[in-house]
């Protein structure tokens, strides 16, 4: 929001005031100032000049050599300007003056005919021809009677470019701040001073508006408040001087007087308004709908835009004219023979307006406005001043009569008022009376313990923000600084305990941190060959999607390391081993939130990486971790894997995790030319089963036994069954089983393997005799056979 200090003055006596000081003690009060800016900073030494004679360059059948009386001398200039004539009063840039852009004007001679400066023209002093409608763009700029011809007048002053414009970055709970109005009231209230606010006289010219409009409101809800007020025997033309620069300096290009004077209460007040020309309303009717199936229409900016039944619109009885709070229809704009104007002042809902205006992908200055929600009962004010200003523009007779169709409350929030607890939750001391009159000078009265918010202020709900205004208005920089109360009790939760620990495990194994987006492209699906009915493939979808390749979250964690390790591989890294502490989240019910599920991936690959590796270091990841009993099953069936190297780990029955080889498939899918290696592992089920106690085991007093035992087995027994059996048969006098060979040959039958083991034996309290190890070999010899192993021979 910009705004013109020329503008503020006419309700706030801050004209004086230093442009520094202002922005500083507006920013302290709570109203941010981003900057300033001085009109017309950089025209240094240009005056108002008098062309006094003219006569032809002798060397030139198009350069005037010009006489020109700029009040304390008479300097000569030749120009090539061919609108200029004697008598008119033109911006002198005098020698060694500056223009915008930093251009230096010096004294010199044009073939021969010394000249001491430059008549200017409109652009040369950055202004357009919608600052002086009546002056040539091209040409030199000839000042009129609305301006300030003394001669030698700096030209800055003589045409009004000598506004302050400061900035404000204004947040978007304070649509009242959206106006000058709302910025003089947090001037007035933040500097103390007082505030004439405009009085909407309007005198009228008979006749009833009924007899020029009528208005109907279908969606009360949409529209809680339509106002409308008719001119007639509009005079279009250019607006005075005075309007034109308030609205340049808020950023507003002039157009004509009437579509200037809708843009000038917008400013003034906060509120968008619409000029509709009548000739162009079918039967006098407008009609505030919601828009049928299948509508269109085309905007001022010559666009057609489709529309569907939950955006509002303002028709007539042929359609739509405008779209509620956004843009109005190429028919509805003021032309130059308009005779007949309706001023519409309405009050939209903002999230509707917010939604439409996304839709039809088109957002303005209203829109932006009405977004924020606007007060109703500032409507009236506005339609009356738009009316007052045409009338005192001369630019129109106004219509007697005004059409209300008003379904909005007029009442503001109660809120308590309870000065205590305002000193203790600010830290400060002020008696009632310092707080009530500061609340005074923001315009909210309290009476009997309770303070009325203004309609204008909808961000005031609650007693903390009241206590926030006055915060603001006693000084954010008086308010002692006092140390934290109470003890802070943040500690690291046993579940951070096991990830930071499961990552120091992972980072000391030799793998590295990855980290990657949670929403994938479902594409990624059919490249870990997920089948076509797999639940995983059910995914939430993104609403509003950076794009297609992160349009949905995420079920499966596995195609986004497999992601990383490709970027690895076809960067020529010959090596990767890395892990993520991945997040999925599986789809619950429609309207709730998905369940968001920890785990721990690994992936690999590399002259270093086979299946054995990638387990070595699930299993130590598991024993460091505490959880015990893990077991390796093969499993065949699942699709992203090798069928024939890969395992789901298993823990008292639970399936905590999976590990193997990627299938050739998925690697080719994702451009891998190398074998991969991956692992999944459930975090929260790790986390349920862990341990963080440990046991001390002293040294043994007593020696141990050792036995080999060979088996001959089935090609398909896992060597995983062949322990679990020996260990299950020997009892708590086996201290360990250690595979130490694996023998397939000619010595042995096809379809079979030697498997040698050797065990170690030994008691706590005694020395083993040999009738014991021999017992326990038996033992042992006994449950292999029930699975299908028998020594070999």
């Amino acid at each position: 929001m910009n705004l013109s200090m020329k503008w503020l003055s006419d309700y706030v006596p801050a004209g004086d005031m230093a442009p520094r000081a202002y922005c500083e003690g507006m920013t302290m009060s709570g109203s941010k100032v981003e900057g300033y800016e001085i009109e017309g900073a950089e025209i240094q030494n240009v005056v108002v000049g008098r062309v006094t004679a003219m006569e032809r360059h002798p060397d030139s059948d198009h350069l005037w050599v010009c006489q020109v009386d700029v009040g304390t001398e008479t300097v000569q200039i030749v120009t090539g300007a061919q609108n200029v004539s004697a008598g008119d009063y033109v911006p002198v840039a005098k020698h060694k003056s500056v223009l915008p852009g930093g251009h230096k004007i010096t004294k010199g001679k044009l073939r021969g005919v010394e000249s001491c400066g430059m008549l200017c023209s409109l652009g040369e002093l950055g202004l357009t021809a919608h600052d002086f409608p009546y002056a040539i763009e091209d040409g030199i700029f000839i000042l009129g009677e609305d301006c300030d011809r003394t001669l030698g007048r700096d030209i800055r002053s003589a045409i009004g470019l000598c506004d302050v414009k400061v900035e404000f970055e204004i947040t978007s709970n304070r649509p009242d701040c959206f106006s000058v109005l709302g910025l003089a009231r947090e001037t007035a209230a933040t500097f103390g001073l007082p505030i004439t606010y405009p009085d909407p006289v309007v005198k009228g010219s008979g006749g009833d508006i009924r007899d020029y409009l009528r208005v109907d409101v279908e969606n009360g809800t949409l529209c809680p408040r339509y106002m409308a007020r008719v001119v007639k025997d509009v005079k279009i033309g250019p607006s005075p001087r005075w309007m034109r620069e308030r609205l340049r300096a808020c950023g507003v290009r002039p157009i004509n007087n009437i579509v200037d004077i809708t843009n000038f209460v917008m400013l003034e007040y906060g509120q968008p308004m619409h000029a509709f020309d009548l000739r162009h309303v079918g039967g006098a009717h407008i009609i505030v709908r919601n828009a049928a199936p299948g509508e269109s229409i085309t905007t001022l900016d010559g666009v057609e835009r489709r529309l569907s039944p939950e955006m509002l619109v303002i028709a007539d009885e042929n359609g739509p004219t405008a779209i509620a709070g956004v843009m109005g229809g190429e028919h509805s704009e003021i032309e130059a023979d308009t005779v007949t104007v309706a001023f519409e002042s309405a009050c939209f809902m903002g999230s509707s307006v917010r939604t439409t205006a996304k839709k039809v992908g088109l957002r303005t200055e209203a829109s932006g406005r009405y977004e924020k929600g606007l007060d109703p009962a500032t409507c009236e004010a506005a339609v009356n001043r738009a009316c007052q200003l045409v009338e005192l523009l001369e630019a129109g007779r106004v219509v007697d009569g005004v059409i209300d169709v008003d379904h909005a409350s007029h009442e503001g929030k109660k809120i308590p008022f309870e000065p205590d607890w305002i000193n203790r939750f600010l830290g400060i001391r002020l008696s009632p009376q310092e707080m009530v009159e500061m609340l005074r000078r923001l315009e909210i009265p309290v009476e009997n313990g309770v303070a009325l918010a203004p309609t204008w202020r909808p961000d005031l709900e609650s007693k903390a923000d009241i206590a926030e205004e006055v915060a603001r208005m006693y000084g954010y920089d008086k308010i002692p600084t006092t140390a934290l109360r109470g003890t802070a009790e943040g500690i690291v939760t046993p579940r951070q305990k096991f990830d930071r620990r499961a990552e120091q495990i992972l980072l000391g194994l030799g793998l590295s941190e990855t980290l990657t987006f949670t929403f994938i492209s479902p594409k990624l699906y059919d490249k870990i060959r997920l089948p076509e009915d797999s639940p995983l493939r059910t995914s939430v979808t993104i609403l509003n999607p950076l794009g297609e390749d992160t349009s949905v979250m995420r079920t499966t964690a596995l195609p986004s390391m497999l992601q990383v390790l490709a970027t690895n591989y076809n960067n020529r890294n010959p090596e990767a081993a890395l892990y993520e502490m991945a997040v999925e989240y599986l789809p619950t019910a429609p309207d709730r939130l998905p369940l968001e599920k920890p785990k721990i991936v690994l992936g690999m690959y590399g002259d270093c990486c086979d299946f054995y590796a990638l387990k070595g270091r699930v299993e130590t990841l598991l024993e460091k971790l505490g959880v015990a009993g893990a077991e390796y099953l093969a499993c065949p069936d699942d699709p992203s894997y090798h069928p024939g190297r890969c395992a789901v780990i298993k823990v008292g029955g639970e399936t905590v995790g999976i590990l193997g080889e990627i299938h050739p498939e998925v690697c080719e899918n994702f451009g891998i030319g190398a074998k991969v290696y991956a692992a999944q592992l459930d975090g929260d089920l790790l986390f349920r089963l862990h341990s963080t106690e440990k046991n001390y085991t002293p040294l043994p007093r007593f020696p141990a036994s050792t036995r080999d035992l060979a088996v001959i087995c089935d090609e398909a027994l896992p060597v995983a069954a062949i322990e679990k059996a020996i260990r299950a048969h020997v009892g708590k006098i086996l201290e360990k089983v250690q595979l130490f060979d694996v023998y397939r040959g000619a010595q042995v039958p096809q379809g079979k393997k030697s498997v040698a083991y050797a065990l170690i034996l030994r008691a706590a309290d005694r020395t083993l005799t040999v009738e014991e190890c021999d017992k326990a070999m038996a033992a042992a010899l006994e449950g292999l056979a029930e699975i299908g192993a028998e020594i070999r021979k």
